[in-house]
């Protein structure tokens, strides 16, 4: 096991990984840039390291400054997080030449997940189903065309290197291709350098299903179950719940297992998550993130497993600690994101926090780095905390986290709790009749009011 491990990332999460750390005895390195020297994980470690000026680029994006404080502290693992390089196959490889264990897959596994068209592929090859589309990548306009003619319309159009709903443009007709097509290739090129994309049906009502999966490096694996992330905004998820209202126990068997079987065919190590989209009883690959995910705590606590503690184990090539037959369902729980951001135009609203108390109580967990008096820099991600509640089923868990947002106090900026407040009145979110369009119309509907 590990003496020492550097963690290459801020904020909730970077406090995560210290607590699970902690309680495994491992001592803890943080990283941080001159804009977090007083953050809370700078504070909570057992070292800290400043890596560099407030850009992301010139710190927690620069793989010279982190190896560099791994060998000073003489850290021997590096943990991601999530974010960052978690999921950048040549820091990945760069941690390895330098003797280093990344707590975390493979370079390999993160580069063929990494690009949309090699994963698809990969995925089809393991059994895994995927969306009708393109096979790999679309070289012009005329192709789009006879693949969206041969689909059928809508289809979207998506960049094989992108992420967070940037480069995806949805065509519904023939003649909203060239614009849908060129303007995705812009943007693939623009935010990721890579102006190739490819092609998937469109599908008009579905529910965005993740199976949180688990593998040991050596052919053994597990899956957790499914989490529902399908309210979102701009394809960034804002409410996730496991298990899924609309998924059965006969069907969470029979994905899971596809799931676990695949990564397992792979020797696949630690935490990934398979994304699908989900509709009529069908579920349609569509990415594989290779890192901890930000909603894993609703997978905690379903299961009482510590997905951290896990990742650390096998990474140190110790076996995992639970095998399929000891995972078993309790409950439900939901996680709501609480981004320091302005509504209804979701500007970010950085800050100092004039007043905090987290809200707690049976089933009541709140993963952030606030304190009173701290100030939220305007560098990075707007995300400072996720509420996440447990109940015996999710009439109760609805009702908790009620109960936890009215005690979440968060003075000093604007924050999204009303935009929760607002959604557990709604009668869809309680019956759980939604799908990953339904928040953006409720917004164009309510918040432009």
């Amino acid at each position: 096991m590990f003496d020492k491990i550097l963690i290459a990332n801020r904020g909730e999460i970077a406090l995560r990984v210290i607590r699970a750390a902690r309680e495994m005895g491992i001592a803890t390195v943080a990283v941080h840039s001159t804009a977090d020297s007083d953050a809370m994980h700078v504070r909570m470690a057992d070292e800290s390291v400043c890596i560099g000026p407030a850009p992301s680029p010139q710190s927690y994006l620069s793989m010279p400054a982190i190896i560099s404080a791994c060998e000073i502290t003489g850290a021997q693992a590096i943990h991601p997080g999530y974010g960052f390089l978690s999921e950048n196959a040549d820091f990945v490889q760069i941690v390895e030449d330098h003797g280093i264990t990344f707590i975390g897959p493979t370079a390999e596994h993160i580069r063929i997940m990494g690009d949309k068209i090699t994963a698809k592929d990969t995925m089809k090859a393991l059994g895994v189903p995927c969306v009708p589309g393109s096979d790999g990548g679309v070289p012009d306009l005329a192709s789009a065309k006879r693949i969206g003619e041969e689909i059928g319309y809508p289809v979207i159009i998506k960049a094989t290197a992108g992420g967070g709903g940037r480069g995806m443009k949805v065509a519904r007709t023939e003649k909203e291709m060239e614009s849908a097509f060129m303007t995705a290739r812009a943007e693939g090129k623009a935010a990721f350098g890579n102006d190739e994309v490819y092609i998937e049906k469109y599908l008009t009502t579905p529910r965005h299903i993740e199976i949180q999966v688990f593998g040991d490096g050596k052919g053994h694996a597990v899956h957790l179950g499914e989490r529902d992330c399908s309210l979102q905004r701009r394809h960034q998820k804002v409410f996730e719940e496991a298990p899924g209202p609309c998924i059965s126990e006969e069907e969470r068997a029979r994905i899971g297992k596809i799931c676990a079987d695949a990564v397992a065919k792979i020797n696949y190590i630690g935490a990934g998550t398979i994304e699908f989209l989900y509709e009529k009883g069908e579920f349609y690959f569509i990415e594989m993130n290779t890192r901890l995910q930000v909603e894993h705590p609703v997978t905690e606590g379903i299961f009482g497993v510590d997905l951290v503690r896990e990742q650390i184990l096998v990474a140190a090539g110790e076996p995992m600690s639970f095998g399929q037959d000891d995972l078993q369902i309790n409950g439900h729980a939901i996680e709501v994101r609480i981004n320091a951001e302005r509504l209804p135009n979701f500007s970010p609203c950085p800050g100092k926090i004039t007043a905090y108390h987290a809200p707690g109580g049976l089933g009541v967990r709140m993963d952030s780095a606030l304190y009173n008096g701290y100030s939220i820099p305007p560098y990075y991600d707007s995300l400072i905390g996720k509420l996440i509640v447990q109940g015996r089923d999710r009439n109760e868990a609805l009702a908790r986290l009620q109960r936890a947002l009215g005690e979440l106090i968060v003075d000093g900026v604007d924050t999204t709790v009303p935009l929760f407040h607002a959604l557990l009145h709604e009668p869809d979110i309680h019956s759980g009749d939604y799908n990953i369009h339904w928040l953006e119309r409720w917004l164009a509907e309510h918040m432009a009011k």
